[in-house]
Parts: C-alpha cells; sequence; structure tokens
C-alpha cells in the first residue's frame, strides 16, 4: 500500500500540471508514482479526508462500569474528580482497574467538556481613558529585603490606570492601613499628573466597612479623600479577585521584573528605605517607558489636580512622661528631654511621627511596627541622643536602667559595653560607656568613637581624659594640658598661731605728715582704767547681750537700733 502523500509533493505535482506537463512527467517531477498520480487527478488521493475518527481501535476498558457506575456518578454530582471515582473503582471492582486512571481522566474530562455544567466566563472590558485608576498592595514573596542588615518589614502600594497601563509603586510599612491608602495614593496622582473619575480598589478594611450586605459603607477618612479628589469609589466583590484583573495581573509582572532587576544587582541589601524605593522607581519607569504613547494620550482626559494634598496622617495626642517618653500605639519613643511634660499634637504617617506644639515643629520620630508573631508585646524605640544629657549628670542610672540595651546604639557598642564591664569597675565602667555617647551624640561621630574605645581597651590605655581630649582635639578645641600643682609647706601657718605682744610703732620722722585722727568722744564708764592698755582684754559677755538673747534682731541692717534708756546702760557698764 504507497504511503501518504507529502504536501511538498502534492504541491509540485500540481504546480507541474499547471504549467502544462503532461501526468507522466508531473509526476516524475514531483517524485510520485503514475498511480498516485491518477489518484490525485479523480481525488482520491484522501479517502478520509473531512470523516471524523468515530470508531475504535481496540475494546474500550471501561465498558463494564461507566454507564453503570460512573456517570451517575458524575450526573449526579459534576465536580466529582477523577481520582474520586477510580478511587470507588478500585473499591468496588479490587484488581480489575488498577491500570486505567489516565483512561479513567481522560474519559471525564471528555464527558465534562459534552455534558457537563456552564463554567464561569471571564469577559474582556474595555476601558476609556482617563476613566479608572486602581489600588491595590502586595507582597514581595520569596525574597527578603533587608535595611543595614536587618529583615525588612513591608509592602507595596501599587496603583494602575487601566487605560494606559501606566504604573506607581511605593513601599509602605504598617499594613493595609488608611494612612498607607492615603499616602500612597496622592503620591500616585500626584505623579501621573492628574485624577481619573473612578477609583477602584478591593474590600479594603482602611477603606469600607465590611459588615456584610451589598452595599458596604465607606469609612470616613477614605469618604473624604475621595471627595477631596473628585473620585467615584468602587470595589469588587469580596472574594473575586479577578473583577479587579487590570491591577492584580500587573502585580505578578512587576514583581517579576523587580526580582530579575535584583539579582542582576546582586544584592538584596539597601542602605536605607529611601535607596529601596529609588531602585522601585527605577524598575517602574523602563516599565511605564513602554506605555509612554497611550499614557500621553490619557492625560488630556485626567482631572486636573487640587491645589493642596488631603491630611495623610492620623492625629492623636499626648504627654511626655517624666522619663522623657511617649507612648503611641503600644510602642514606647523617647523624646528629646525638654518636651518633659509638655503635651504634644501628633501627626502618625505610615513610616514617621511627626509631634507639634502648636504650629511649631518640635520632634520628628521614625516610625517602627512590631512584627505579626509579636503584636501582643510592646516594644520600644530609644534614641540615646535625646536623654544623654540628664544621663550624663547620672552616669551610674544607666547600670540599672530598664532601657540599658536600647541606649547602645548597635551591636558593636553593647559588644564595648561589655568589655568595659569586664575591664573597670562598675561605676567606671558606665561613666566611661555614657561619656562616649555623650561624645558621638554632641559630636555626630557615632563610628569614630566606638572605633577609637575598642582600640584603647586592646592597649588597655583608656581613661576617661584620654576620651576627652581626643575628641576635643578632632573639633578644633584646645588641647588639654596636665597642669602639676605642689603643695607648699604647711609649717608657714604656724606663725599665725603666735602670741607674741605687739611692738611699739615707730615714732615718726620728724617733719613727716601725719593725717589728723579724729577726736572720738570719751567712753562711759572711762574710771576704770587697765593694769596693761597694750594687751588685748576678753571680758565674758552675758547671754542678754546677744543676738539670741532678749532684745530681738532688727528686722532689716538698715533699721535703727530702739534707744536703751540710761538705767540699763549703767546697769550694763557696771557688769562690765
Amino acid at each position: 500500500m504507497p504511503g501518504p502523500i507529502k504536501i511538498q509533493q502534492l504541491q509540485l505535482y500540481m504546480k507541474a500540471k499547471e504549467s502544462g506537463c503532461a501526468q507522466t512527467t508531473a509526476a516524475a517531477k514531483a517524485g510520485i508514482s503514475v498511480r498516485t498520480a491518477r489518484r490525485i487527478d479523480k481525488g482520491e488521493h484522501r479517502p478520509q479526508q473531512g470523516r471524523p475518527h468515530d470508531w475504535r481501535t481496540r475494546p474500550d476498558p471501561l465498558f463494564k462500569v461507566w454507564d453503570s457506575d460512573l456517570k451517575p456518578m458524575l450526573e449526579q454530582e459534576p465536580r466529582l474528580e477523577p481520582m474520586t471515582l477510580f478511587e470507588h473503582l478500585q473499591e468496588q471492582y479490587p484488581g480489575c482497574y488498577d491500570s486505567q486512571l489516565r483512561t479513567l481522566q481522560r474519559r471525564v474530562q471528555q464527558w465534562k467538556a459534552a455534558q457537563g455544567k456552564p463554567k464561569s466566563v471571564i469577559f474582556e472590558i474595555r476601558h476609556e481613558p482617563g476613566e479608572m485608576g486602581l489600588s491595590d498592595f502586595t507582597q514581595l514573596k520569596g525574597l527578603t529585603i533587608t535595611i543595614n542588615g536587618n529583615p525588612f518589614q513591608h509592602l507595596l502600594y501599587h496603583y494602575r490606570l487601566a487605560y494606559s497601563g501606566w504604573q506607581y509603586v511605593q513601599v509602605i510599612q504598617g499594613g493595609e492601613s488608611f494612612v498607607g491608602l492615603s499616602n500612597g495614593l496622592q503620591n500616585a496622582l500626584a505623579a501621573c499628573g492628574g485624577i481619573p473619575h473612578t477609583h477602584r480598589t478591593d474590600s479594603l478594611s482602611a477603606a469600607y466597612r465590611n459588615t456584610g450586605g451589598r452595599n458596604p459603607r465607606l469609612t470616613r477618612m477614605y469618604e473624604e479623600v475621595c471627595a477631596h479628589y473628585r473620585l467615584q469609589p468602587t470595589r469588587n466583590n469580596l472574594g473575586v479577585a479577578h473583577e479587579n484583573g487590570a491591577i492584580e495581573s500587573s502585580h505578578g509582572h512587576f514583581k517579576r521584573r523587580l526580582a530579575q532587576a535584583l539579582y542582576r544587582r546582586g544584592s538584596f541589601e539597601f542602605a536605607s528605605v529611601s535607596a529601596y524605593q529609588a531602585f522601585i522607581e527605577q524598575v517602574i519607569v523602563k516599565l511605564n517607558a513602554k506605555q509612554a504613547r497611550k499614557f500621553e494620550q490619557e492625560q488630556p482626559c485626567l482631572q486636573p489636580l487640587p491645589r493642596y494634598r488631603y491630611p495623610d496622617y492620623e492625629v492623636i495626642s499626648g504627654r511626655v512622661s517624666c522619663h522623657s517618653t511617649l507612648s503611641i500605639r503600644c510602642i514606647l519613643y523617647t523624646v528629646p528631654s525638654r518636651l518633659v511634660g509638655q503635651r504634644l499634637t501628633l501627626h502618625l504617617y505610615h513610616d514617621w511621627i511627626i509631634g507639634f506644639m502648636g504650629t511649631t515643629v518640635v520632634v520628628e520620630l521614625s516610625r517602627i511596627y512590631v512584627p505579626g508573631h509579636e503584636k501582643l508585646r510592646r516594644a520600644r524605640c530609644i534614641n540615646y541622643r535625646h536623654v544623654i544629657d540628664s544621663l550624663r549628670r547620672k552616669s551610674r542610672a544607666f547600670l540599672y536602667c530598664q532601657w540599658q540595651q536600647q541606649l547602645l546604639p548597635n551591636d558593636q557598642w553593647r559588644a564595648l559595653w561589655q568589655q568595659l564591664r569586664a575591664s573597670f569597675e562598675p561605676d567606671l565602667a558606665a561613666r566611661l560607656i555614657v561619656e562616649a555617647l555623650y561624645l558621638a551624640a554632641t559630636h555626630d561621630k557615632e563610628a569614630a568613637v566606638a572605633a577609637f574605645v575598642e582600640a584603647q581597651l586592646q592597649q588597655g590605655r583608656l581613661t576617661l581624659a584620654s576620651l576627652q581630649n581626643q575628641f576635643q582635639t578632632h573639633l578644633g578645641y584646645p588641647k588639654l594640658c596636665c597642669v602639676q600643682s605642689v603643695q607648699h609647706c604647711l609649717s608657714s601657718y604656724d606663725q599665725l598661731l603666735s602670741c607674741a605682744p605687739i611692738e611699739s610703732l615707730s615714732e615718726p620722722e620728724p617733719g613727716a605728715q601725719t593725717p589728723e585722727a579724729d577726736s572720738l568722744p570719751l567712753p562711759m564708764g572711762s574710771d576704770r582704767t587697765a593694769s596693761n592698755s597694750r594687751a588685748l582684754v576678753l571680758c565674758p559677755v552675758p547671754p542678754g547681750l546677744g543676738r539670741g538673747g532678749s532684745q530681738p534682731p532688727r528686722p532689716s541692717p538698715y533699721d535703727p537700733r530702739p534707744q536703751r534708756g540710761a538705767a540699763a546702760l549703767r546697769q550694763v557698764l557696771g557688769e562690765l
């Protein structure tokens, strides 16, 4: 039986026939037999063409059980899977159908395609320019981003224009909160330079009160944001992700591009969150470049931006405790000690906290979050720069402070503290570490101070004076010089204790002018003459003559003393 005719042979034969060649010549040019050429001319070279393959080449292995057992089960419950039916056959007919799993899978697939229930259809939507913008949060799974060596827990806020596909991505800390949604949305609108008419999200608890029902209410803050930007808020049905497909499908594409960019970079480590955000923006710029033409068409259809942003922060109030701390969302933050006792108005952003007194910014804090598995535990955000002035005056408090480990900025400082405790007395060790922290804070040389202390410890020459002198010299202060003091002989004080009589003053030289002495009135009771006019006579004073006696002291040194009577004065002089 001749083999099947190849398409190339058939084409060569037909071309030769059209050029006027005889049947024998055309068959030779096509490389086929004359008999095959006659069949081609009669149209009998494809006897089975157009006929469906409706015959079997071997007996049906499921003939006995398909109509009696399996088909009724599928008609009753179409969701049954082939593996379930296969296990049923093994239980009912042990050893008879152990090798028929693949046959059963094909049979069930054919039955469901021919007689199964209708499936849900996803319809392709036509988007109009400037009509819809979509927002969603996504998580970068499978990759661990680190900031300064520490794993960085975060989400990615993703915004996309449905018509042009223009995208914006921002790093968000703290979960799917209203603050993160508001901040990311407003930054995205500012970046694209316009506002769509509709904003679509999924069932975010930051935007909707998901209390059940077909028409959930908007949260007050999200409603105010949409009103400020003239946005019509919409959402997809709960649990139906493909209704938000214009942003959901873009998640995977963007994250694959970001992962490839990180692989090409060769590192998942970043110096700061802003550096990580800048890297993401580089990836987004390349993606948006492919949609530049459609974005130019959509920009004129966007609404203009308002003159100012809506507040994308939460406002709370708190009083600074005597420990120079504030408790914010179960996190203890230190603030500068000058704010102790003050009540502050706090603006809570997703990554930042700003404190106000009136309209004046007095403190800015980096906001931290507790990981998900530790949400029931409190955390601390301690900055030694806020309390170092007070701690320097009370350096011994460092030994017993509850924040001791948090006061030390990093692992290098904690290792230094352990070395100081092992090398010095506790009080001196605390004085040294506190002085080092003070110098690091005041001179902004945290790494340099730590390196100097570590080097001095290794050499065994660390002292408080050397630490202070080192960094004062570097900042241009005059170098402290060691002053050596000499103690004079104490025997020179002995002459003050001698009781030698005072020698008579020498007579003035003749012709010398002497100032006239003021005439003093003769004292009353001058009839008593001392036996030695040159000696000092000490007389006892009665208790009543002192300030603590019967005479009260003067209320002021400028007030005149009350006059004594003559009888009282003679009595006093008589006692003398």
